[in-house]
């Protein structure tokens, strides 16, 4: 029996709860007897049932009688804590399921092995580590967040072909740079984060709603930073659609709808991932301006970029390109792949961990 064959079908199950489980994984399993799949399931909804649960009460009444002589794919190790819902490694040895095979080990603390060895003990035979990558690739900002004690960073701009990231002028005189399909990828992203930023400067120019309302999702919890309380109650961000947070030096206040969270005047990126982490908020899409983005990768604390290029716009058709906003730059880059959407090329990159020398810091001199 092919083990990656159906890994890979968990794999795919598993990937169409993006954006509504978190914060938990998403997770996809299948029950396979004799090489038929005789029931599938995936992790749906936060606070529902999870992947191994849907799969069981997949199987038709004809095959329950298969269940305790199949073997259960499972993309991530099975819970063994009781959380929203009862131990997925309970329901496994109550259904006498013999065999397990699992993607990748769990890393949240209350299950880290302790799903495996649960199974184990009841005498179930375990295989761990089929297709190990992909299922850890899967759920990256799972990951991140319990491995890394932050939530996973993901940064976007559009820029011209020159090089730009906006217009220096009037706050009125915004920039429009992406085209109507990859402003409707972007909403696409910002439905799979739990969360979204901005800095105070963007807030004001281009009163964004950073919303999904191109896209058939979740809208992400809406971040901004404005340290001295600047923005007008009048702007797009606090008209209660969707959870706010305003993260500024003033004060603490929270009616459920508009939280203000209080940071200093130290590393503002580094309070602001700790108080995402303390806030169970496992993802950020950070959508601008220059200045808070280059923060983000100044600080090393990125771990993936998107950027859309308008190869069709250059600076110098709108105003003196040597008064242009630049864009940021990158540091530590590794550039994944890219696509094209008309007048667009849409660029990503995932960040590269910097050797650590003996004294803990990171040594430009070992790459």
């Amino acid at each position: 029996m092919d083990h990656t064959v159906y890994m890979r079908r968990c794999l795919e199950l598993a990937e169409l709860a993006i954006g509504n489980v978190a914060p938990n994984p998403m997770v996809g399993a299948v029950l396979v007897f004799n090489d038929r799949i005789i029931g599938e399931g995936f992790h749906q909804v936060y606070g529902k049932a999870h992947a191994e649960v849907n799969c069981i009460n997949s199987v038709s009444e004809a095959d329950k009688n298969l269940i305790p002589l199949s073997t259960l794919y499972v993309s991530l190790e099975p819970c063994a804590h009781f959380g929203k819902t009862p131990p997925c490694a309970d329901l496994i040895i109550q259904q006498k399921i013999p065999s397990v095979v699992i993607g990748c080990r769990d890393p949240f603390e209350k299950v880290d092995g302790k799903g495996i060895e649960k199974l184990r003990a009841a005498a179930v035979d375990v295989e761990t580590g089929i297709l190990e990558k992909e299922s850890t690739i899967l759920n990256k900002r799972f990951f991140t967040f319990h491995t890394k004690k932050r939530p996973y960073v993901v940064l976007k701009w559009a820029q011209t072909a020159d090089g730009f990231i906006a217009n220096p002028g009037p706050p009125n005189d915004r920039l429009l740079i992406s085209n109507a399909y990859s402003n409707r990828l972007v909403h696409k992203w910002r439905s799979q984060e739990a969360s979204i930023l901005v800095g105070t400067n963007t807030a004001m120019s281009d009163d964004p709603e950073l919303t999904t309302r191109l896209w058939p999702g979740k809208s992400p919890i809406r971040l901004v930073l404005d340290m001295k309380l600047r923005l007008p109650q009048k702007l797009n961000l606090f008209d209660r659609s969707v959870r706010t947070i305003i993260f500024n030096s003033i004060k603490d206040e929270d009616d459920k709808e508009i939280m203000y969270c209080r940071i200093g005047n130290g590393d503002i990126v580094e309070q602001i991932l700790d108080a995402l982490y303390q806030l169970n908020i496992q993802s950020v899409l950070i959508e601008g301006g220059a200045k808070l983005l280059q923060s983000f990768v100044n600080a090393e604390t990125w771990d993936e970029a998107r950027i859309i290029t308008n190869r069709q716009l250059a600076f110098g058709d709108v105003q003196n390109p040597g008064n242009g906003l630049r864009s940021p730059v990158l540091k530590s880059a590794k550039f994944q792949g890219e696509v094209t959407l008309s007048s667009d090329a849409i660029k990503t990159f995932i960040r590269i961990e910097q050797p650590v020398n003996s004294k803990g810091q990171n040594d430009s001199s070992l790459l």
